[in-house]
């Protein structure tokens, strides 16, 4: 089914327009934001943008599709694309831990470098504290924009449970490391000496105690160590992530939202597209990944099952009918006497050395010919008839044959009745996203074979993405 072309997004003059700087591809996990990351950045490159893209898919698919061994936190570029207009593509993936220690190298003297790098705490918090892995996706998008080496970078933003994460999860870590209760776990280590032990006099005293208590005080200490010297180097966690959350309002950037066709993608792909809006980010539109179709839409499912059944009445009657022919074949009935041998033996048919002629019957006779001498029981009649059957056999294609494409028949039916189901279940939940939000652009990519794993199969889902172009070729009904 096609959309409505006021709702088509068409991708082609976002990713050649000069002004666009970053695209960030956003959605919840499992929806091929990774892959359409990828695919856009090919088709940018393909047609003379410089661009770089940056995912944090852990799976490395990314690297595998383009053709490289592995990705690392520096840019690789990628061989093999279409540069003649010019363009380049490069690919990188986050290093969560180590864009934590190039942001400490890069902001403080080698002394309070190593002290924060050693820092337990420190430790931690770049290996897997929550919120760390969107905070560095944000950070390392500042700083591949502010080396202003790529005309055009392309985000696959962190897989997670809820594709707000990547906005709220900076922010939450930020507010953390600037709250009141590191503030006051901080206080003593900023105060020192004399004007330190009388901030701890009174209540103060007490609270550390039981912090350190609970907390431990090696870890309380670890904490207050690490902030007070973060602090003097940075000025806040929090205005950092301030900083790079102003770069994705700027007007270059462009959120795209990356869903399936399923009831829960869309869902929250509704909440990201009213959470965007809320924060006045640039939004381009709905990415539609997976869609399914079919080249026979014109046959309903309801109609492709009744045939179906149809045809299974019918293969039964012939079964039936199949049956009570065979009772009457007179080569599957059991034979009299000296006629077994004849059905049983592997040269029963077109041979007259069997050793069901070569034995004497028990009467005296030499063969097995009737009494009266007429040879309607010899080889020769056998041949003849068996001559007329296969003569007639190509003729007449045998009731067997007739069940069997019945059978296959009515089970390609009922598979395309279970297409057209999902088709429709896939149409209900767009109609209804649309219903919330007419006013987003969509591109459908219809839904392919298997996984993606070149960068030709990346080039045909950009011009998929492109063209919006349908599973198969439209036929009329």
């Amino acid at each position: 089914m096609s959309l409505d072309p006021a709702r088509v997004l068409d991708l082609d003059p976002l990713l050649d327009d000069p002004d666009t700087r970053i695209v960030v591809c956003c959605g919840s996990g499992g929806v091929g934001k990774t892959t359409t990351a990828a695919a856009l950045g090919l088709r940018a490159a393909e047609r003379g943008r410089k661009v770089v893209v940056l995912t944090i898919d852990p799976a490395r698919r990314l690297a595998q599709s383009m053709g490289i061994d592995s990705l690392d936190n520096v840019p690789r570029r990628v061989k093999g694309i279409d540069d003649s207009a010019g363009g380049e593509l490069h690919a990188m993936m986050l290093d969560m831990k180590r864009t934590f220690d190039e942001i400490v190298e890069a902001h403080a003297d080698g002394e309070r470098a190593a002290v924060i790098l050693n820092n337990p705490f420190y430790q931690s918090l770049s290996a897997g504290f929550a919120g760390t892995q969107e905070y560095m996706a944000m950070e390392k998008l500042g700083q591949l924009r502010a080396r202003d080496e790529w005309d055009l970078i392309i985000v696959d933003t962190p897989p997670s449970r809820s594709a707000l994460d990547f906005l709220d999860a900076p922010k939450r870590l930020g507010s953390f490391l600037d709250g009141r209760l590191i503030r006051l776990l901080t206080a003593p280590a900023k105060l020192g000496g004399r004007a330190g032990m009388k901030f701890l006099n009174v209540g103060m005293s007490m609270m550390t105690g039981t912090l350190g208590k609970l907390l431990g005080g090696q870890l309380l200490k670890d904490v207050q160590t690490f902030v007070a010297a973060m602090d003097t180097t940075f000025g806040g966690f929090r205005t950092r992530a301030d900083a790079t959350y102003k770069l994705l309002q700027a007007p270059g950037t462009a959120f795209l939202v990356v869903a399936a066709p399923e009831r829960d993608a869309l869902r929250e792909a509704a909440y990201f597209v009213e959470r965007l809006a809320a924060e006045d980010m640039p939004f381009a539109g709905l990415v539609l990944n997976r869609v399914h179709g079919s080249g026979a839409a014109h046959l309903s499912a309801e109609r492709a099952l009744a045939a179906a059944e149809n045809l299974d009445a019918e293969a039964a009657e012939d079964l039936e009918s199949t049956a009570v022919e065979n009772l009457d074949d007179a080569r599957i009935v059991d034979q009299e006497g000296g006629k077994a041998g004849l059905r049983n033996s592997p040269d029963t048919y077109g041979s007259s050395e069997s050793p069901a002629f070569e034995t004497s019957a028990p009467d005296g006779s030499e063969g097995p010919a009737g009494s009266d001498g007429s040879d309607k029981g010899s080889p020769a009649a056998t041949d003849s008839t068996d001559a007329t059957d296969r003569t007639d056999a190509p003729t007449d294609t045998p009731p067997h044959g007739h069940r069997t494409v019945e059978q296959l028949t009515a089970g390609l039916l009922r598979l395309h009745a279970e297409r057209m189901q999902l088709l429709s279940r896939e149409q209900r939940t767009r109609d209804r996203f649309a219903a919330l939000h007419p006013e987003v652009a969509v591109a459908e990519v219809a839904a392919l074979p298997g996984d993606v794993h070149d960068l030709a199969g990346l080039r045909d889902i950009g011009d998929r993405l492109a063209a919006n172009r349908p599973e198969l070729p439209e036929t009329d009904a």
